[in-house]
């Protein structure tokens, strides 16, 4: 089957390379390395068209302990930047859908959610941008047979060995010939002071204490010297692969560890072992290999000034000859090629001089050798100073093992049920509406990994290379700021919501970040039309997930949980602009909560999420703080220890699983791990006076629980006088009607605070450090009482860096701009 390219690509993201490798790589349906055209036939073969007027669909969000599940056979078949166990993704997928149902990644990665969703007894349609992503993840869910593949594999291995092994061949002390599985090489650099080569390896690598030196002595002068700011030894050569002359710097071997007589030994380098090395970098490999130039980027350029500016130079010349001679033989297979390719990306990381020395002391009596190796550095291009040249035919032999254990763990897999398609998430035109019955997916966090930059060098060996034009990242190269960033991840979850059936969910694995980072996803999911009801944190030490709040939490891992409001109640909520919606909205969010204690369900978050939404869409705001939270005991929604219930049978039902969970014994509020701005901070304290305390007792605690934040948190007694009641000496809960009391007090100080703000700001003053409260509690009134050109004045003149950490904010002054323009 070959599909006709032209119709596709105008599909953002097709990917860049000639169509006859686009081609070759593909394997229609199933997967394809560009947009995928069988898409929609797969959902009408094996889909259920969504039916709101049946469908009787209800889950709350799913928390529990998760397995990470790295020791895993399946797991540890290929590698990847960033990578979520298939085995933490199976509970989700088998909590939000029933057998046979449709999950969609669109940030698929390796493809750990297919491989779940298989396990599972699901389908899944899995994308990404990166033909890399796509190849790993199709040939991770569309397995062959492991006699058949370690058969093929070893025939082809057995070949190439015949041709190349004489390459990592050593003499051992005996005379006896031995093969090795890896060189260490070090860098050069050149003394300052006498001008000598200092080979590092010799004069920085403590071999006793196993650890590297901070500062060393050159071996020539004995002056003292620093690798930072050292000069490196340089050398030029020709490199027929590019037809010019090539400065790169210098690195020479200093160790070989091979076998010899059924044992392991380490040598340094004699003279044979740098006759071969010279023999080999004259001839010319007889294969083709890619030589593309590396492309523009702050990580895939970062070696330049070292001279590895293309592909095959992150290679030494033996690595590459014997990787090229397996691409050949491998690619001329045309019964399993692409599986026995995709071994290849495998081992392709660890087969550059990327892979670096790990210094460890192995005894006190003698001095250590080889020590042990650190693989590649994660996320980057770096090239280290140690660097270890494992043998290309070694580390093969290794990882087909590895698959082999992999394909036998996955031989019951069908291997119609996942398509894999190689696209933007941005534009799914090729993914009906309304067709897919839940979502997980692991996206790119802001600049923490340059995708496209990293996976250049596996495709250039495959020949097809991402078009990172919808990248959704933070770039310099790529003139992506955090406003870009936003908006592609706005666009990538307006299409998850458009193509997710209405009252299905939605599953967001994000990573340690930065807090503008975090809060551009939750601002791209509320915009997207997504409602988040749960977030929690993985708890690595643990292994579970904690809810917490939105503030503070990206120190962790997290896990949001959002789901999309069914299409009936969308459509009421816009007919009306919201007005007249309000319980509807909060009753319709409570509904979708889990029955238990639940931060979520306290009435400041309530608030927060309805003030949110209201404002993301443009309805029109009716209730201030004070008001919501007197509206809900109005509304007769049913509240038990500080949460709210959307009826009496929600209610109930709650009573009892805490009778189930706790006993008798009092319900402990759930605890806000951590304070970041003043709503976290005055929660904290709420749920820490659970008993009065004295100042004292409350001060100790509170000041650890703080983190840096933009946000200027009042001082704690401030706190306290304006939420809180002293009585003999301690501090304590108000009463309810106290309590209202004192929330008036405060929004009316809050208020004043912000006239003052605004009345600076119509000067033309800039505000560095203001009181996030007060600012959020002011634009609530003003955009009541439509004073749009009032938000904007101000939204202007605070820091920018206030406004990326506060998505409440950043809402208002979008919105008001919107309405004014």
């Amino acid at each position: 089957m070959t599909d006709n390219l032209e119709p596709l690509r105008n599909i953002e993201g097709f990917p860049l390379g000639k169509d006859e490798d686009l081609h070759a790589l593909s394997n229609p349906p199933y997967y394809t390395a560009y947009p995928n055209p069988h898409i929609a036939d797969f959902i009408k073969h094996y889909g259920k068209p969504y039916d709101e007027a049946t469908d009787d669909y209800h889950r709350e969000p799913f928390v529990t302990d998760v397995s990470e599940g790295k020791n895993d056979p399946i797991y540890n078949a290929h590698g990847y930047h960033t990578k979520v166990p298939y085995k933490a993704i199976i509970p989700f997928v088998e909590h939000y859908t029933l057998p046979g149902e449709i999950v969609f990644d669109g940030f698929c990665g390796t493809g750990m959610t297919g491989i779940a969703a298989q396990i599972s007894g699901r389908r899944a349609i899995l994308c990404d941008l990166s033909p890399a992503a796509t190849f790993i993840s199709h040939n991770y869910n569309h397995t062959i047979s492991a006699e058949k593949y370690e058969t093929e594999m070893n025939r082809i291995l057995q070949k190439v060995e015949s041709e190349c092994a004489w390459m990592y061949e050593t003499k051992h002390s005996n005379g006896h010939i031995g093969r090795i599985n890896y060189v260490i090489w070090s860098d050069v650099f050149l003394c300052s002071y006498c001008g000598s080569e200092v080979i590092f390896w010799d004069a920085a690598v403590d071999t006793y204490e196993g650890k590297v030196l901070d500062e060393f002595n050159c071996p020539t002068c004995k002056a003292e010297m620093k690798k930072r700011g050292s000069q490196r030894a340089t050398e030029l050569f020709f490199d027929s692969a590019i037809g010019k002359n090539v400065e790169q710097n210098k690195r020479v071997p200093v160790l070989i560890n091979y076998e010899a007589d059924d044992r392991r030994h380490d040598k340094k380098p004699d003279s044979s072992d740098l006759e071969l090395i010279k023999k080999i970098k004259l001839i010319n490999i007889p294969y083709w290999f890619p030589t593309d130039r590396m492309p523009d980027g702050g990580e895939s350029r970062r070696n330049d000034d070292a001279g590895i500016t293309h592909v095959h130079h992150f290679f030494t010349k033996r690595n590459l000859w014997a990787f090229a001679a397996c691409w050949n033989g491998f690619s001329e297979n045309d019964h399993s090629s692409k599986h026995l390719l995709w071994t290849l990306t495998g081992i392709l990381q660890r087969a550059t001089i990327m892979h670096q020395l790990a210094i460890t002391r192995m005894s006190t009596s003698k001095p250590i050798e080889g020590g042990k190796t650190a693989g590649h550095r994660r996320g980057t291009l770096y090239v280290p100073s140690l660097q270890v040249e494992f043998s290309t035919l070694a580390l093969l032999k290794t990882r087909i093992r590895e698959i082999t254990k992999s394909l036998i763990a996955s031989r019951d897999w069908t291997k119609s049920s996942i398509l894999v398609s190689t696209q933007s998430s941005t534009r799914l035109e090729n993914i009906p509406k309304e067709s897919i019955d839940y979502i997980y997916t692991d996206p790119p966090f802001g600049e923490n990994i340059m995708y496209s930059e990293l996976n250049f060098l596996w495709e250039s060996w495959l020949r097809v290379q991402t078009n990172n034009k919808d990248e959704a990242i933070i770039n310099k190269s790529q003139r992506k700021s955090l406003d870009e960033y936003r908006n592609l991840m706005t666009a990538c979850f307006s299409e998850d919501y458009r193509i997710l059936k209405s009252g299905k969910w939605i599953t967001v694995v994000f990573h340690n970040s930065k807090a503008k980072v975090w809060n551009a996803i939750q601002e791209s999911l509320a915009h997207a039309g997504f409602i988040v009801a749960q977030v929690t944190v993985l708890d690595k030490v643990k292994k579970t997930h904690t809810q917490v709040t939105a503030a503070g939490a990206v120190q962790n891992d997290l896990v949001i949980n959002a789901y999309k409001p069914r299409a009936g109640f969308t459509q009421r909520l816009i007919s009306h602009a919201g007005r007249g919606l309000e319980l509807d909205f909060v009753r319709e969010h409570l509904r979708q909560l889990p029955i238990a204690v639940n931060v979520e369900r306290s009435k400041e978050m309530l608030y927060s999420k309805y003030l949110a939404y209201y404002v993301q869409h443009g309805y029109q705001v009716m209730y201030n703080g004070e008001q919501f939270y007197r509206a809900l005991a109005q509304w007769g929604l049913d509240e038990r220890d500080g949460y709210w219930f959307a009826d009496e049978a929600q209610a109930h039902e709650y009573e009892k699983r805490k009778i189930k969970t706790f006993g008798n014994k009092d319900i402990t509020p759930q605890a806000v791990l951590f304070i970041s701005d003043e709503r976290s901070a005055r929660q904290w304290v709420w749920n820490f006076l659970d008993e009065p305390k004295t100042y004292d007792e409350i001060y100790t605690k509170f000041m650890p629980a703080q983190q840096t934040s933009e946000d200027e948190i009042p001082e704690l007694r401030t706190l306290l006088e304006e939420s809180f009641v002293m009585s003999g000496g301690e501090w304590k809960r108000p009463d309810q009607l106290t309590q209202t009391e004192l929330e008036h007090k405060r929004m009316e100080r809050l208020l004043r605070q912000f006239n003052e703000y605004l009345a600076a700001a119509q000067t033309g003053q800039k505000l560095k450090e203001v009181r996030r409260e007060a600012v959020l509690a002011g634009f609530t009134e003003c955009y009541r009482a439509g004073k749009f050109q009032d938000i904007i004045t101000l939204g202007k003149k605070l820091d920018k860096r206030l406004l990326e950490e506060s998505p409440e904010l950043f809402d208002f002054v979008d919105i008001a701009e919107a309405k004014i323009g």
